[in-house]
């Protein structure tokens, strides 16, 4: 037996879904095949959504009762029967129904049953077209919130790292080679800013999500006597979608929101590779401490640094979810489809994924052990001083390319002679120009290289501490 047709039978054997248990069953006369009923199901996953599902639908019912749709007696017992629920999911006491499908009808269905003919009036003047749109919009409100509170506290751990390691200088690459000295703060708080333009993204994240939706209905508005800004008001939404298939189409949010986290992973996997590559014994710049590591099985000696590959790996789970979100939407009819059940899982993983990542990055930054010594012996055994070699020869009157000619000729010197450049004498410099002096030895050592660096956003120490400084004063202004 195959396994589809194994998986199949399975499903056959269980039977159907009577009508009665579904709360859109009137216009049925045949029930749902189990099978059907598993495939469309989204509670397993949706579930997460009941805080924000009983948040709204309190709001509702006592727009509801306001405008007087139904009775203030109405409106108390649901907005009780609903906080009895929350605290039951809470507890872990309540049953979720697949054949109820999703998260709202598992809660209107237990409302019902705790209240009786109140809970039936609670679904007066919406549809879960606009009620999951609704759901979706606080949570990723919620969401957002609290990646940003987490980028915040990598952030931290980054101007800790650069404070502590203000004067440790280290090469800078182009192309994976050793190009110029920079100071290893100067490395860190790049990925500040990086950080601070994702946390920028974010923001407008929660502005396109900061639209309410509710009392759209399913597409076209309802014929009650609603008040839409009363809802908005008590779910502190700044505005309110004015063309009701918009707003129970729109998913431009969720694409932002994973266009935002795919870059925040892109920017925490070039981190990593770093990492990984400092880690290596043919970098030895950092050494990650033993609780963000793991062993081989094999091999005695190994110290792997599993956290950052497993985040540089999971940076492509995000990029997948955008691509698979973008997919959905591109060919979709106005407005609602079922096809828009699938913008839940990716965005869930998606969430799970950069959150978790974001906290553990913070704790790899916070534990590493920073090398000095081999990052300082690195800009000695190379020549990424050259390039202050050729200023040096500028700054003696020699124009620029002519410099840039003598510098890379006392490389190519060097390398015949198996030397670095401050191991030449002065006679040795003088043979490719006139205007060497004793200054030269000064002038390439990797402290000089650095600090004459000193222009703004440079690498010098004194622009460094400045970068340092900003940073802590954003910091404090968001606390």
């Amino acid at each position: 037996m195959t396994a589809g047709l194994s998986f199949y039978l399975k499903f056959i054997s269980k039977g159907v879904i009577k009508i009665s248990e579904k709360l859109w069953g009137g216009r049925f006369e045949k029930s749902t095949d189990e099978m059907i009923n598993d495939f469309q199901a989204s509670i397993e996953f949706d579930k997460r959504l009941y805080r924000e599902d009983i948040k709204g639908s309190i709001a509702h019912s006592k727009m509801l009762a306001k405008c007087g749709i139904i009775s203030n007696d109405d409106a108390e017992k649901i907005i009780g029967g609903l906080k009895k629920i929350k605290e039951q999911i809470k507890a872990g006491e309540f049953e979720f129904k697949s054949e109820l499908e999703d998260i709202h009808m598992n809660i209107e269905k237990a409302l019902t049953d705790e209240i009786g003919d109140a809970g039936g009036r609670l679904h007066t003047a919406r549809s879960r077209n606009d009620q999951v749109a609704l759901d979706m919009h606080l949570y990723v409100r919620r969401q957002v919130s609290e990646i940003q509170d987490l980028i915040l506290s990598l952030q931290k751990e980054l101007v800790t790292a650069a404070e502590k390691n203000i004067s440790v200088i280290m090469p800078g690459y182009t192309h994976l080679q050793r190009a110029q000295p920079i100071l290893f703060s100067h490395h860190l708080l790049a990925y500040f800013e990086m950080l601070q333009r994702d946390s920028d993204r974010f923001c407008g994240v929660y502005d396109r999500a900061d639209i309410m939706p509710l009392g759209a209905g399913a597409l076209a508005g309802t014929t009650l006597p609603i008040d839409r800004k009363f809802v908005a008001d008590e779910l502190d939404f700044d505005a309110i979608y004015l063309n009701s298939l918009d707003a129970v189409s729109d998913r431009d949010y969720i694409l932002e929101f994973l266009s935002a986290a795919s870059i925040l992973m892109v920017h925490l996997s070039r981190f990593s590779e770093e990492i990984i590559l400092w880690c290596s014994r043919e970098f030895n710049f950092i050494e990650l401490d033993d609780a963000h590591c793991t062993g081989s099985s094999m091999m005695p000696q190994k110290k792997n640094p599993d956290v950052p590959e497993l985040i540089r790996g999971k940076t492509g789970r995000v990029i997948g979810h955008l691509m698979a979100m973008l997919t959905t939407v591109k060919a979709l009819p106005l407005a609602y489809n079922k096809d828009l059940q699938e913008d839940k899982e990716g965005l869930f993983d998606a969430i799970d994924t950069v959150k978790f990542s974001l906290a553990v990055f913070a704790q790899i930054v916070a534990g590493m052990k920073v090398k000095a010594e081999n990052m300082r012996r690195a800009v000695e055994e190379d020549f990424s001083n050259a390039t202050d070699l050729a200023d040096y020869l500028v700054k003696k009157g020699v124009p620029f390319r002519q410099a840039h000619e003598i510098s890379g000729k006392l490389v190519h010197y060097c390398i015949e002679k198996n030397c670095y450049l401050k191991d030449l004498t002065l006679d040795e410099f003088k043979n490719f120009c006139d205007k060497f002096d004793e200054d030269i030895f000064e002038a390439i050592k990797p402290e000089t290289c650095v600090n004459n660096r000193n222009s703004l956003g440079g690498t010098s120490i004194e622009q460094v501490k400045m970068q340092i400084q900003s940073a802590k004063e954003w910091i404090t202004q968001v606390e």
